[in-house]
């Protein structure tokens, strides 16, 4: 699904954020991002969701190089990936209800069928209250629902996550991580970074810890 091999990353001359990067994760795989402020977890997900380009090394998603790729191929690349920014990145003038049905829409999907999916997908995860409240009425935590819920809509073959329990109390954040592992049980590869030990000790999935730029697989106790 997802190949580093040897990527390194710096903005602009300065340092590098990242460095020798070999990363592999195979399709329908599950995995924590972990490790302390700084050292570039925000980063290594800007390359996984393609938003940036390594300054070395080579980055391989879905069977293609990405250096091959034209910048014509690179939406349809971004179509199969989900997104969850901790800055939410909500349309203000939207409802929510039109915020997550907007990638249906843009796919094409019928009008009744994007309503329905997108009613169903609100409701469960606590918001069908709120389906057409703008995000400046809601809380933190209810955009930060809105925002999941937009991103897993499309059931994207890689879903790519910074903190997304960040701003919600623990029941709400069991219920989303039971989002991201119906996902991931239909075959989406998941990727979360996040400071939640109490989210990566109820998992039984592996965690992947950057440090320094580098990245440590940590394997789970049995």
């Amino acid at each position: 699904m997802v190949r580093f091999e040897n990527v390194g990353m710096r903005y602009g001359l300065g340092p590098e954020i990242l460095r020798d990067i070999y990363l592999d994760l195979a399709p329908g795989s599950f995995h924590f991002l972990t490790g302390p402020s700084g050292a570039g977890k925000s980063s290594l997900l800007s390359l996984l969701y393609v938003a940036r380009r390594p300054t070395r090394g080579i980055v391989t998603m879905f069977g293609r190089d990405l250096a091959t790729l034209g910048r014509s191929e690179l939406p349809g690349l971004r179509r199969q990936i989900g997104v969850v920014f901790q800055e939410f990145r909500l349309l203000p003038h939207l409802s929510a209800l039109d915020n997550v049905a907007l990638p249906l829409r843009v796919s094409g999907l019928d009008e009744e069928q994007v309503r329905d999916h997108v009613v169903e997908l609100l409701t469960w995860v606590g918001l069908g209250d709120h389906l057409h409240a703008k995000p400046a009425t809601l809380s933190g935590g209810q955009q930060q629902r809105v925002a999941i819920a937009r991103a897993v809509i499309t059931r994207p073959r890689l879903l790519v996550a910074d903190e997304p329990t960040g701003n919600v109390d623990d029941r709400i954040a069991l219920r989303l991580m039971h989002l991201f592992e119906e996902l991931h049980r239909l075959g989406t590869t998941v990727v979360i970074a996040t400071h939640n030990t109490n989210l990566i000790a109820r998992s039984r999935h592996p965690e992947l810890r950057l440090d320094g730029g580098r990245i440590t697989h940590v394997p789970r106790a049995a």
